[in-house]
């Protein structure tokens, strides 16, 4: 079961040190340590000191560059993530693309980028406004096949995981109800399958505590959000996956 966490720019440098301490402490000695990978991605300048301090948490970086090297000032590329030690990259969120005009090109380029380093590209998906899940599931079905697109027209080898995350639950006060979640992600999965490459599926957009027991027929596992700053929402969530692996 996979358990991640963004921070996005919420944290300091130090509150981000104190909550990989508290959280990898945590994730040593709780007893669903053996059945979860968790993860954490920080801010840029976090990642070095995360990934010594964090024991069994990996680390991942919330953006990465399309380019591996040269004139682009501000950005960070795969190779360099790769260097300092990150698992995961985190590629097409919602913000990244409203905030910073990340377009389907661009996030192709980046998916390609982060395989072609080994990292494992953390691809969000979803759907912009309420609409069923079958037409949710065909809309994410799309953003993923174009998204792995120049990876797969140059051959990069690797898996990711996908995150659901529909545009109209993220920072809303609730997630989006379990059964629309099954659905898609369920959909999701089978499709999926059908690829040559190792997929995975969690579902984001605000989601917390008491959310994964309702939907772990149908996810691999988990992203979190607000919900989780609190290291103690993160052991309730630890805690929930040891008594569905019991």
């Amino acid at each position: 079961m996979l358990i991640g966490a963004s921070l996005k720019m919420y944290f300091s440098h130090a509150r981000t040190l104190e909550w990989v301490s508290a959280v990898g402490a945590m994730l040593e000695s709780h007893p669903a340590r053996e059945a979860v990978t968790a993860f954490v991605i920080p801010q840029y300048p976090s990642i070095p000191a995360s990934i010594e301090q964090g024991g069994g948490l990996a680390v991942g970086a919330q953006d990465v560059a399309a380019e591996d090297w040269g004139a682009f000032t501000g950005e960070v590329s795969a190779a360099v993530l790769a260097e300092l030690g990150c698992r995961y990259v985190e590629v097409g969120h919602a913000e990244r693309r409203r905030l910073f005009g990340d377009t389907d090109e661009v996030i192709a380029a980046k998916v390609h980028a982060a395989l072609r380093h080994g990292l494992v590209p953390i691809v969000c998906v979803g759907e912009a406004e309420r609409v069923t899940a079958a037409e949710a599931a065909q809309v994410c079905i799309q953003q993923i096949r174009s998204a792995l697109s120049a990876a797969d027209a140059a051959g990069a080898e690797g898996g990711f995981i996908v995150a659901y995350e529909p545009l109209w639950a993220i920072g809303a006060p609730a997630p989006a109800e379990p059964a629309h979640i099954r659905a898609v992600c369920a959909r999701l999965r089978a499709e999926l399958a059908l690829g040559a490459r190792r997929a995975d599926v969690i579902y984001g957009g605000s989601a917390g505590p008491g959310l994964l027991s309702l939907i772990a027929d149908s996810v691999d596992g988990i992203f979190l959000g607000r919900f989780a700053h609190d290291p103690a929402a993160v052991r309730d969530i630890l805690d929930e996956v040891d008594a569905l692996t019991r």
